[in-house]
């Protein structure tokens, strides 16, 4: 309860501070931090104690270990990658149909190729008997 009222009391002398033409809006907020000792708690819990320790800030322990990751990292090559030449044949379909240039003919080609498949099934398993005599 004591603390709902500090906060309370310590909230209106905030916005009465932000009122008075006179006070930036960091000062308002630095006499308001130094006030409370409630607020001053909070904002104190939301820095990380690794983060907040002066120690911390100071060069990493790893600073070689990082040069090197920098110095690969500079070895890299820089823009886009070079556009690959198809390899095989259905690399090379690809490229003349689907590149920059597409058209209708794999589609002619599937219909082509499955006219092609069902008359060679159909002379394999029937016509190639009626040869040379009637059925």
């Amino acid at each position: 309860m004591i603390l709902m009222k500090e906060l309370l009391v310590s909230q209106d002398q905030l916005i009465q501070q932000l009122q008075h033409p006179s006070t930036t809006l960091s000062e308002a907020f630095e006499t308001h931090l130094e006030m409370s000792f409630v607020i001053r708690r909070a904002v104190s819990t939301l820095v990380p104690p690794k983060v907040a320790n002066p120690e911390g800030i100071g060069a990493a322990k790893n600073a070689v270990r990082m040069a090197r990751i920098a110095k690969f990292y500079e070895k890299l090559p820089k823009g886009s990658a070079p556009a690959r030449a198809p390899s095989g044949p259905l690399g090379w379909y690809q490229a003349k149909y689907f590149g920059k240039n597409p058209s209708a003919a794999p589609i002619w080609h599937v219909i082509f190729g499955i006219m092609a498949m069902g008359y060679s099934m159909e002379y394999y398993f029937h016509l190639r008997h009626h040869k040379n005599n009637a059925h």
